[in-house]
């Protein structure tokens, strides 16, 4: 990743997404304990996550609305529109006011389908191509080193000085994205108008995924791993529970191996998708989470420590290879509209795994969860290590697209 440090646009988006992700993270679970101080209610605040979750649900409208403006200064607005929208829960001062933060998660989801959608199409946009898989994995080790700092801060600052400290760092992290993104060199043509039906620009991103091999095949493969993920949520108690035989918080741990194990992965991403091409980082990740699900159904603390550290491989392995070849195979007017598409698809089926397992935990085994867990994942990185699309390494790329072409 030092080539890509050195690119001073990669260098740029990475403080800016960066010190925005260590906002947005801090904010999520403060909000949360929040709304639990405020009501003496875990149901009420779980339903903070639920409002940004649905907010997330306008993907497809995010999307489009990323391509068919200039992204960056669609960015700029879309950043300084949440950073405000933020500000607003500094009116909340007691329980009659939780709505309102029910009201600003649901805008946050919101304006995020738009953040998140415009950002990973003007990276493919100011950064060359043979530089994509570093810039991604970069962003990602930021993100993942993140996570080991977020939840700390956010519940501290919370504790010391009270919810204001957390939204007023949280609206000054879309300051500093603002400000890296004001300071990219990028030249960008204005979009053409679009002529097509409303649903059908909005769905364009999905029928592009869904008629593009390589990317249907990765769609197919997410099925069954974002199943297999939903589960994790309820599973890990267990294993801290009935596995290890140790109380919840202990769970604090383990998460803590998991982030580990993720920032390790995202500093070798790049180099893996070099040698084995986006699809199989891809198909690694999954394998290593495959792997980690199997580990964890032993009462071994050291062996369940080594299986959560591959819960975290599996992520950054998983999302940097799949962000990339978006990236690669999608046209820059519809690319916004795919990543976003992407998403879109999964949200729905990973609220319902989560749900179900949830459910299925209080009368199924763990280890029998696991290792169906195990099992779906298998399937699916197999299923991707046996497509001759998903082995195709980066300078082999715009030859196939130029087959395509023609």
């Amino acid at each position: 990743m030092l080539r890509a440090l050195s690119h001073r646009n990669v260098t740029l988006y990475f403080i800016g997404q960066t010190l925005s992700t260590l906002g947005d993270r801090s904010l999520w679970l403060a909000m949360g304990i929040w709304v639990k101080m405020l009501t003496g209610s875990s149901a009420a605040a779980g339903m903070t996550v639920f409002c940004y979750t649905v907010g997330t649900l306008l993907g497809p409208v995010g999307g489009m609305v990323a391509d068919r403006y200039r992204r960056r200064p669609l960015l700029v607005l879309a950043n300084a529109a949440t950073g405000g929208v933020i500000l607003v829960l500094l009116l909340v001062s007691g329980r009659d006011q939780v709505w309102l933060i029910y009201l600003v998660m649901f805008l946050y989801g919101a304006f995020g389908t738009v953040i998140s959608a415009g950002g990973n199409a003007l990276v493919a946009t100011v950064v060359e191509d043979d530089l994509l898989a570093e810039a991604n994995s970069l962003v990602q080790s930021g993100s993942q080193g993140v996570w080991l700092v977020a939840p700390l801060l956010g519940a501290g600052l919370l504790a010391a000085v009270g919810a204001s400290g957390v939204i007023w760092l949280d609206a000054a992290t879309f300051g500093a994205a603002i400000l890296a993104l004001l300071l990219l060199r990028v030249t960008e043509t204005r979009p053409e108008p679009a002529e097509t039906h409303f649903l059908d620009e909005a769905t364009a991103g999905i029928r592009h995924l869904l008629r593009t091999v390589d990317l249907r095949q990765l769609v197919v493969a997410a099925l069954f791993t974002v199943v297999a993920f939903g589960f994790v949520e309820s599973v890990v108690f267990a294993v801290v529970g009935n596995g290890l035989h140790r109380k919840p918080e202990f769970l604090g741990y383990l998460m803590a191996a998991m982030g580990v194990g993720a920032l390790a992965a995202s500093t070798v991403a790049a180099r893996l998708a070099k040698r084995y091409g986006e699809g199989g980082l891809v198909g690694l990740g999954m394998a290593a989470f495959a792997v980690g699900a199997l580990l964890l159904t032993t009462p071994s603390l050291p062996v369940t420590v080594a299986g959560m550290v591959l819960f975290g491989v599996s992520l950054p392995w998983i999302n940097i290879g799949i962000v990339t070849v978006l990236q690669r195979r999608t046209p820059p007017e519809l690319r916004g509209r795919v990543l976003a598409g992407f998403d879109f698809l999964f949200s729905p089926l990973q609220g319902a795994a989560i749900a179900l397992g949830a459910a299925l935990i209080a009368t199924v085994d763990y280890r029998v969860m696991l290792t169906v867990m195990a099992a779906l994942v298998a399937v699916a990185s197999g299923y991707l290590f046996t497509r001759p699309e998903q082995r195709i390494r980066p300078e082999t790329a715009e030859a196939l697209e130029a087959v395509e072409a023609s």
